[in-house]
C-alpha cells in the first residue's frame, strides 16, 4: 500500500495528498516543497504518513521534493509581500483596456515564477490581451482565474452576522449546498437580509444543524395534530426543535408548554411539571376562553362570537339540547302570516 502525507498551502483549504515515499519520519506542522500542477510550491504537512489502499487514490501521486528550507520560506515571505503592489498593477491594466472584471486577490507561487489573479465578472471576458501585458510586466507565468462571489468572500475574508470571522475564511475548506428549505425546517423568517450571508448568498451555517431538525421534527408531533397530554387532550400549535417542546392548546382555551425530552438533573421541567406556569395571559387572569360547542346538524349549535344564541335557541329550548330537523309536511298555525290566504270575495248573484 502506498504511503501518503495530506498537505495543505493556504489557510481553510483543501488537504491534497502527496506520494510521502522516503520521507516517513516527517512530522505534522512541517513546511514541505511539492510539485504541482502550477510548479513548484511550498506547503504544510496537516496529515502525517499514512497507508492508503490502491482503491483509495483517485489520481497520480505526486511526490515530494524536500523538507522547505530556511532560504525557501524567506522566498516565499519576499513574493508575498509583493502581492499587493501586482494587484494594484493588474487593475490599472484592466482600467486601461476597460474590461469587465473585478480583481480580487493575486497570489505568488513561492519562488515568484507563477503569478495567479482572482477576478469576478457577471459575463465571460476575453482577457487574452491582458494576459500578455502582465507578462511582459511581471516577468512571470500569468494565469487569470474567474470564481464566484462564495470563493470571493472565502478570498477577501470578513465578519459574519455572527459577529466573528466568516467560517469559509478560517476553517471551512468547502462549500456545502444551502437551499432555502433549510431556512423553513429551522422556522427561519425567508427574508434574504435574514438569511443571506456577506457574499449574499444563503448562509453556510444554515447547513450545520439541519440533521438535528429534521430529525427532531420527524419524531416530534406536527402543528394541527391532536396529542394527548398529562392535563388533557389539546392541539398542537407550535413545535421548537431546539427545546424539543410542543406548545399544545387544550380544549379548554389553556396554552402551555410541554418538554418532550427528559431535563437535566437540577432543570426545572416544563409543561405538566410545572402545574399553571405556561398558560396564557387569559388563564392567568382567570378568565377562560370561550369554548365554542360543536356544530350540529343544522349548523345552528355554534354559540357566536358576541355571546349570544344562536337564531334557533332563542325560545324554550335549552341549549344542549339539538334542534330538530323540520318535518316533511309540518302544519302552520292558522293566524300565520304564511297560513293567510287571500279570499275571493264572493260574486253577486246574476240577476
Amino acid at each position: 500500500m502506498p504511503l501518503v502525507i495530506g498537505v495543505r498551502f493556504h489557510p481553510a483549504t483543501k488537504i491534497y495528498f502527496f506520494d510521502a515515499s522516503g520521507f516517513e519520519d516527517l512530522q505534522a506542522g512541517e513546511s514541505v516543497v511539492v510539485e504541482t500542477a502550477r510548479g513548484e510550491e511550498v506547503g504544510r504537512a496537516i496529515v502525517a504518513p499514512h497507508e492508503i489502499t490502491d482503491a483509495e487514490i483517485i489520481s497520480r501521486l505526486r511526490p515530494i521534493l524536500r523538507r522547505a528550507t530556511p532560504a525557501d520560506l524567506s522566498l516565499m515571505d519576499h513574493y508575498r509581500q509583493k502581492e499587493h503592489e501586482a494587484l494594484e498593477k493588474c487593475r490599472a491594466k484592466i482600467q486601461e483596456r476597460n474590461l469587465p472584471m473585478k480583481l480580487v486577490r493575486a497570489e505568488y507561487s513561492y519562488n515568484g515564477r507563477h503569478l495567479v489573479f482572482f477576478f469576478t465578472s457577471e459575463k465571460r471576458v476575453d482577457f487574452r490581451e491582458l494576459v500578455q501585458d502582465l507578462a511582459r510586466m511581471f516577468r512571470a507565468r500569468i494565469e487569470l482565474r474567474q470564481v464566484g462571489v462564495r470563493d470571493e468572500a472565502k478570498l477577501l475574508g470578513g465578519i459574519g452576522k455572527c459577529g466573528l470571522a466568516l467560517c469559509c475564511s478560517t476553517w471551512l475548506p468547502d462549500f456545502h449546498p444551502v437551499s432555502i428549505k433549510m431556512a423553513k425546517q429551522q422556522d427561519l423568517p425567508l427574508s434574504p437580509m435574514e438569511i443571506s450571508g456577506a457574499c449574499g448568498r444563503l448562509l453556510c451555517c444554515l447547513a450545520y444543524e439541519e440533521d438535528h431538525y429534521a430529525e427532531t421534527k420527524r419524531r416530534l408531533p406536527r402543528r394541527g395534530d391532536v396529542v394527548d397530554t398529562p392535563r388533557g387532550r389539546g392541539k398542537v400549535i407550535g413545535v421548537n426543535a431546539v427545546k424539543e417542546s410542543l406548545q399544545v392548546e387544550l380544549e379548554s382555551g389553556v396554552i402551555f408548554e410541554y418538554l418532550t425530552s427528559q431535563p437535566e438533573p437540577g432543570e426545572p421541567a416544563l409543561g405538566p411539571a410545572l402545574e399553571g406556569d405556561a398558560v396564557t395571559r387569559q388563564a392567568r387572569a382567570g378568565v377562560p376562553r370561550t369554548e365554542r360547542r360543536p356544530a350540529t346538524g343544522t349548523g345552528r349549535g355554534q354559540a357566536s362570537r358576541d355571546g349570544r344564541k344562536p337564531r334557533g335557541e332563542r325560545g324554550n329550548r335549552a341549549p344542549e339540547e339539538p334542534l330538530a330537523p323540520p318535518a316533511q309536511s309540518q302544519e302552520r298555525a292558522p293566524g300565520s302570516r304564511r297560513s293567510r290566504k287571500k279570499r275571493k270575495k264572493p260574486s253577486a248573484a246574476p240577476q
